[in-house]
């Protein structure tokens, strides 16, 4: 054990590998299907490893935790954005609602319990699980004309707060979310989650069809032989004489040639036809042609399914309905994407500038959708390291600028810089997706390892003091958390409610995300019995993060 522990303190970035492994075990823990998550768990390992003073270089916590900055701010910059228009005011409008409150609970009971700053802010990151109020509060702490002792003392005291609130926070919402609020409401979520299905397929003036939100992705191609009573009709007259549903035809054979499926292509007796269309209307006598024909060579031909994400201006915030009938010949939406969550949708689903659509189809039909809609975002592993590197730079920049105020420098500090020039990358990239990748694996890498390593290394430098802090504060930290987490998270959803008229189903995910509860989302959709929950949710979670994160340097300057 002695050789261990000379060996991490001599290595200390093997400390933090080992924090790292650690934290992640703990994490998978699930006790009646919850648990810590890699974040608490990292945390706790930290502090564990850091009782045999393992002494790590500020410097590495600081780079690990700009890189994760950087990407919140790319994931979220497109939402963050749509969430200052109009469209979405109400949910932007509860989100202020709910963060004031955070910042406000927080600090009252911060002075009636005689807390210290460093409480305060760990209360607050803990109570609203946004783990970035630890970076910027405690940059702010680093910058104040105290003593070292002094700073060291409020510093260690933040994860300590962190860890109990977070603990107590984080079940407790995703209790009060799912289970207490419904009845709060007075509403069934499962009864509403179905209402609001109907209500929207019922928006284009069309009566609801059962199984209309997945008939999208429920497509079958087909070969049938044309009968006498299609002799001479062309492909567009026959696709256009199925409305309102969505057939279309993809290729003909005739004799020993094949023919592509050209709108302006007569048919004649004996031809046979490849039908794209959904299964329920092959199946269910409406299909054009009653004779069925196997024909592999025919039906053997290169279908594509690419991501395409929406860039246009004209096509953003109009219908998938209204989309289809203009670029969606021979195409068919398989998924659509926003902001790192899958949305359900069902014809007259509004798109948004920013948003990832899967689509299938011939190669040539995908191609033509996605050049009429956007930008096809080819399967790459590269990261642009350009684009990184200059974001937070240039963030860092902007964020180092100080203005005086009495003894306390306001900045936004070089972390927080790289957290708004990553919304505006974010953004630029969904508008001009041509440079900027950073693929999805690479992303995960930044924002989940760049916030453990940030996590674990407080946890290595907390780790002397922890226990000790723990017991001057942890008892009646429990009974604030409760507190701190309760008031904000029923003032929004009554707020939201009775004020802004909102519906159930998405005020509940708003309010998840509003408070950066991924895990309450999940339990609201389980309890809806639906994911449109999520509908509510990536706008409030892009403005959320950062007002929960601007919060850190506030809650100090309100605590001094």
């Amino acid at each position: 054990m002695d050789w261990l522990a000379r060996s991490l303190r001599e290595n200390p970035e093997l400390a933090v590998f080992l924090t790292l492994a650690i934290g992640f075990v703990i994490g998978r823990v699930r006790v009646k299907g919850w648990s810590l998550g890699a974040v608490v768990g990292t945390l706790l390992a930290g502090v564990l490893v850091g009782q045999l003073d393992v002494r790590i270089d500020p410097l590495v916590k600081v780079v690990f935790f700009d890189l994760f900055l950087f990407a919140t701010g790319y994931k979220v910059g497109p939402q963050f954005f749509r969430g200052l228009k109009k469209n979405a005011a109400s949910q932007a409008l509860l989100t202020l609602v709910l963060c004031l409150a955070s910042l406000l609970t927080t600090f009252a009971a911060a002075k009636l319990m005689g807390y210290d700053a460093g409480t305060a802010a760990g209360l607050l990151a803990g109570a609203f699980t946004e783990s970035t109020v630890i970076g910027t509060a405690g940059n702010t702490i680093s910058r104040l004309a105290l003593p070292d002792d002094e700073k060291a003392r409020l510093l260690n005291n933040i994860p300590v707060a962190y860890a109990v609130s977070y603990l107590v926070g984080t079940s407790f919402v995703v209790w009060f979310l799912s289970t207490l609020a419904p009845k709060l409401l007075r509403v069934d979520l499962k009864a509403e989650s179905r209402k609001l299905e109907a209500e929207a397929a019922a928006a284009g003036g069309k009566e609801a069809e059962a199984g209309m939100r997945s008939a999208y992705r429920e497509w079958d191609i087909r070969a049938f032989r044309v009968p006498a009573t299609r002799e001479g009709r062309s492909v567009s007259e026959i696709e256009t004489s199925m409305s309102p549903a969505r057939v279309f035809l993809q290729r003909v054979r005739r004799g020993a040639q094949m023919l592509d499926a050209t709108p302006e292509l007569r048919l004649r007796e004996g031809d046979v036809v490849v039908i794209a269309a959904r299964r329920h209307v092959l199946l269910g006598g409406g299909a054009p042609f009653g004779e069925e024909v196997e024909d592999r060579e025919l039906l053997d031909f290169p279908m594509a399914a690419v991501d395409v994400v929406v860039t246009r201006r004209e096509v953003a915030e109009r219908s998938i309905a209204t989309l289809a009938e203009e670029h969606g010949r021979g195409v068919i939406l398989l998924k659509l994407v926003r902001g790192g969550e899958e949305i359900p949708f069902t014809p007259w689903t509004v798109v948004n500038r920013g948003d990832t659509l899967r689509l299938a189809g011939a190669k040539a039909d995908v191609e033509r959708a996605a050049r009429g809609l956007g930008y096809v975002e080819r399967p790459s592993s590269e990261t642009d390291v350009v684009f990184v590197g200059l974001g937070i730079l240039l963030g860092g920049l902007f964020g180092a600028l100080t203005i005086q105020v009495g003894d306390l420098p306001i900045s936004l500090t070089a972390s927080g810089g790289a957290l708004i020039m990553g919304l505006v990358f974010g953004w630029l990239r969904a508008v001009r997706p041509t440079f900027g990748r950073i693929p999805e694996p690479a992303l995960w890498v930044f924002d989940t390892i760049g916030l453990a390593v940030f996590i674990g290394c407080v946890g290595l430098a907390a780790g002397p003091s922890f226990v000790a802090g723990l017991r001057t504060t942890g008892p009646s930290l429990v009974v604030v958390s409760l507190v701190v987490a309760l008031v904000p998270h029923a003032s929004a959803v009554l707020f939201g409610r009775h004020v802004l008229k909102m519906n159930p189903v998405l005020l509940l995910g708003a309010c998840s995300g509003a408070g950066t509860a991924t895990a309450a989302l999940r339990a609201v959709q389980d309890e809806a019995g639906s994911k449109l929950p999520v509908l509510g949710y990536t706008v409030p979670y892009a403005i959320g993060n950062i007002l929960l994160t601007a919060w850190g340097p506030v809650i100090v300057m309100l605590m001094r």
